[in-house]
């Protein structure tokens, strides 16, 4: 545990990743050390390592899921490797699993209208009511939502700096529904919650303290639970719905890649997969010759 402990620290230290990214390496690999029983990691083999990966198989985890556990392990023994505490890294030649060809879910405008009036429900309505609008009007991920401070936010132009991933920033757009929801949130709900605390944060939770994204998942589980959508919807559903939206809208493909904060346009091109997906369907519903009448 020495050794993952300090890459750990390297990743939050020096690689500057988010607490969430950190969490999932450390359950990725905590599950490898305790398939290794009384091995130790530093002798590690590819064998080893293409066992666990069959059991990972077997137990009929989603290729994305083996993805990135592999994804954990490689940059450990390359980071293990780099310090000279490992001479053979077993992880050099394991390949990923081919991806599934999963098209990102997304919620229709009407459904979206229906979580936005739910989440205002409630003594934290406005704070709630925020979360969704944030997450659709700007397309961040959760773990950038819970990380924007009050002075990240230039009000005069309806913008907000987002440090993304590897700390790469850019700005995110916000429209005059959210505007609106953000002052009055900010000036009534988030003083109350503070009760005399200080904090940096824009999104606070019912103590006063600085919200998690597993808290802005079930924010979003019980607002779902009252409405009668049947989608199961998570914080990065919204952000797909905030791409897909735009791109329906006429947004070309290299501006929502921006937006997102994509570095490589492969990772924006699946959303064009959507529209196009949806388009094929409302043409077949749509176009006098493209169904024959029963």
């Amino acid at each position: 545990m020495k050794y993952k402990d300090e890459f750990l620290k390297y990743l939050e230290e020096e690689k500057n990743y988010s607490s969430l990214t950190i969490l999932n390496y450390d359950e990725d690999l905590t599950e490898f050390i305790q398939y290794l029983k009384n091995k130790s990691i530093l002798d590690v083999t590819k064998e080893d390592v293409k066992g666990y990966l069959n059991i990972l198989f077997s137990h009929n985890n989603k290729a994305s899921t083996v993805s990135r556990k592999i994804s954990s392990l490689k940059s450990f023994y390359k980071y293990l490797n780099l310090k000279n505490i490992v001479n053979n890294n077993p992880m050099s030649t394991i390949k990923y699993p081919k991806k599934e060809k999963l098209l990102p879910k997304f919620v229709q405008y009407n459904e979206l209208e229906e979580m936005l009036e739910i989440s205002k429900n409630g003594e934290l309505g406005d704070r709630n009511n925020l979360i969704i609008e944030l997450l659709y009007d700007t397309g961040v991920r959760v773990s950038e939502l819970v990380n924007i401070k009050i002075s990240d936010i230039d009000f005069d132009n309806k913008k907000i700096r987002i440090m993304g991933k590897g700390s790469y920033e850019r700005f995110a757009f916000f429209g005059e529904c959210a505007d609106i929801t953000l002052k009055k949130y900010i000036k009534g709900l988030r003083c109350k919650l503070l009760d005399n605390k200080n904090s940096d944060f824009l999104i606070l939770n019912k103590n006063g303290d600085k919200i998690t994204p597993r808290g802005v998942a079930k924010i979003i589980d019980g607002i779902i639970s009252h409405t009668s959508i049947k989608l199961k919807i998570s914080p990065h559903t919204l952000r797909h719905t905030f791409a897909t939206h735009l791109l329906d809208n006429g947004c070309d493909i290299r501006s929502v890649q921006e937006m997102l904060g994509h570095k490589n346009i492969n990772s924006t091109q699946v959303y064009t997969h959507v529209t196009s997906e949806r388009l094929k369907e409302v043409y077949f519903k749509s176009h006098p010759r493209g169904r024959i009448n029963e």
